[in-house]
């Protein structure tokens, strides 16, 4: 009811005004105005009859026009309009309404009051829209959130960290009495999409004290002096509620190094950074108000954000390794039908390096294929599917490819396979196929059998092998070479060269590392790479990363060169069959011959228009195999 009588009060203010505004500003009647003297001169020519006194107001009408004019004190005004027999009209003086007058007089003032009230309302309406840029734009989680940490799967040393930050809210006893001090920061730092900020959401979960959300974009405007001023504003509401959480996603966004802006040292970025060391520890303490920050850059953060006393803990948020991989997955197929034939741990050691949003988008896109073909549950299929276009790209099928070049593609996917079945100790073949996925005309894909973490120099150098294997088979099988190992010689070279300059693999070259990289970080990526060694040196790498490369493709020629039969049977399977799986592709070279079998054939799908009526296309980047391990 308040604020309905605040509204009343509001229009009726309103309304007063319009009023006053209308009677002040009416236009009278389009009437001619005479001077008096020529007004006695009218009535001299007996042109005027009849005229209308009221004050000194004269009225009346000449002609067919209106007419006014104003007579001073004249005694013998009403003698001479009597002589020339003009009828007269008295009346008296027209007085102003008194609560116009009021209005009037009080004009101003309901004008600033109305102007004022409204300006006020917009304030609160608006949280102070006029007047709160130096707000600060926390959100308080009130509700319970839904995510705890049982949604969380994968990150076990950063909840054991998270969980004892909320046990020490809860029971701060427990670790006083020791002389413990709770943590006033903790950093949570990883690649995207390992679940940094659903670990913030958890905690908030988890924890029954006020949590308090912002994003480091937050508190920059346009404004100078609105983002310290905001941070001043989040730590009082946060001393308010301590108690507390304060979870700042993207910290990088304020916290980058200071001295890095383009714009000279004294720019409004590093005024909230300023703004932000001080308040988590400065002269005034902030008990009970914890700061949980993420990032994905923890390279480019200033080292006075990331002392002790400001975020004591740095917590590593990895990408999951092959359990927490099956533990992610367990937990986004909670709510999804399966079909008896998943295997989630096949599907875990398939899948190295990806993140937990990788895998929910891996586990969405194959709901959504099922979804596609009118199944009733999700089927091991529709997951390794899903793996391959999330990896590879999507399936190229309508893409016209002569017989020639499929053959050139057949013959190259068959020298990768090859290679790596026939070198011992390399990751073993999962499946190869000649479909087009993405900008790749061909795949062969190897499955890890376990987690690496470190490469010995013999793995790098069958890796080597397997990459020069596709270009081995074009010039033994065809007798010619194409445009279709490029990327394998352009990821060799690479391999090859930070074996020799980087990672010290080089006998000649000895354990040193050469080259060292420029990183600007107001950029945040390697810009460039400083050249800190001599000329001759710089010739000895090349002759050192040729002879690598060189020695390896002689290797991969002879091994070709000695199975040129399980080549051809290979290259001719993939022409029949488009796509072969490891254990195909083994019997394939020890000689054994399967029964002929197609591809499996997916269930059938309305086609578009534009798949019915595939246009030709051409593609201008070869297959990009991942078979060479993440370095």
């Amino acid at each position: 009811m308040n604020q309905f009588y605040k509204n009343l009060a509001l229009w009726l203010v309103v309304g007063l005004i319009m009023i006053a505004l209308f009677n002040l500003f009416q236009q009278p009647k389009l009437q001619k105005n005479l001077i008096y003297s020529d007004f006695l001169n009218l009535v001299e020519d007996g042109q005027i009859t009849r005229v209308k006194i009221q004050g000194d107001r004269i009225s009346g009408i000449l002609g067919e026009v209106p007419f006014q004019t104003f007579a001073p004190e004249d005694p013998e005004l009403i003698r001479k309009l009597r002589e020339k027999n003009v009828r007269i009209d008295v009346a008296p003086a027209e007085d102003t309404p008194w609560y116009m007058s009021l209005l009037i007089s009080w004009f101003p003032m309901l004008l600033l009051l109305g102007i004022w009230i409204f300006f006020m309302r917009q304030m609160q309406a608006g949280g102070g829209k006029a007047l709160s840029f130096g707000k600060s734009r926390a959100k308080l989680l009130k509700e319970k959130n839904q995510n705890t940490f049982k949604d969380v799967a994968g990150a076990v040393e950063a909840k054991e960290e998270l969980q004892e930050i909320i046990e020490f809210l809860k029971e701060p006893q427990k670790f006083q009495k020791l002389g413990g001090k709770i943590p006033k920061g903790v950093l949570l730092m990883g690649p995207p999409g390992t679940g940094k900020t659903l670990l913030a959401r958890a905690v908030a979960g988890e924890a029954n004290v006020p949590f308090f959300a912002i994003s480091g974009s937050d508190f920059v405007e346009m404004f100078v002096g609105v983002g310290a001023s905001r941070v001043r504003d989040l730590f009082e509401q946060g001393k308010k509620h301590a108690p507390c959480i304060i979870f700042v996603d993207e910290i990088d966004a304020v916290g980058r190094h200071r001295g890095a802006g383009l714009g000279g040292g004294h720019d409004e970025r590093e005024q909230t950074l300023n703004a932000l060391l001080v308040e988590m520890d400065g002269f005034e303490s902030n008990e009970g108000v914890i700061i949980i920050a993420a990032t994905n850059r923890p390279d480019v953060l200033d080292p006075a954000l990331l002392r002790p006393g400001r975020f004591d803990r740095q917590v590593v948020v990895s990408a999951p390794d092959i359990r927490g991989r099956e533990g992610i997955i367990k937990v986004h197929i909670q709510n999804i039908p399966l079909s008896k034939d998943v295997d989630i741990q096949v599907l875990a050691r398939g899948t190295p390096g990806f993140s937990g949003a990788d895998l929910a988008n891996l586990v969405n896109e194959a709901a959504l294929l099922a979804a596609r073909y009118n199944k009733a549950t999700v089927e091991m299929d529709d997951l390794e599917n899903a793996k391959d276009k999330v990896l590879m790209g999507v399936e190229r099928r309508s893409m016209i490819i002569s017989d020639k070049e499929k053959k050139n593609t057949a013959v190259h996917e068959a020298g990768h396979a090859l290679v790596a079945m026939l070198v011992p100790g390399t990751d073993p073949i999962h499946k190869v196929t000649i479909i087009p996925r993405g900008r790749a005309l061909g795949v062969t894909q190897q499955l890890p059998i376990d987690e690496k973490h470190t490469y010995p120099k013999d793995f790098l150098l069958k890796n080597l092998l397997i990459l020069l294997g596709g270009r081995a088979a074009e010039e033994l099988s065809l007798g010619q070479i194409t445009t279709g190992a490029g990327n394998d010689i352009e990821r060799a070279t690479d391999l090859a060269r930070k074996m020799v300059c980087e990672w010290g693999m080089s006998d000649t070259m000895g354990p040193l590392s050469y080259g060292k990289k420029e990183e600007q970080i107001f950029l945040g990526r390697e810009i460039a790479q400083h050249k800190d060694y001599s000329e001759s040196t710089a010739q000895d790498i090349d002759r050192e990363v040729k002879g690598l490369i060189m020695d390896a493709y002689e290797e991969t020629k002879k091994m070709v060169q000695d199975n040129m039969d399980a080549l051809n049977r290979l290259s001719e399977a993939l022409l029949d069959r488009e796509t072969l799986d490891g254990e195909e592709v083994e019997e394939m070279i020890t000689g054994k011959k399967p029964e002929k079998k197609r591809a499996k054939k997916r269930p059938k799908e309305k086609k578009s228009e534009e798949e019915s009526s595939p246009k030709d296309e051409k593609a201008d980047s070869p297959a990009k195999e991942p078979s060479e391990p993440e370095t």
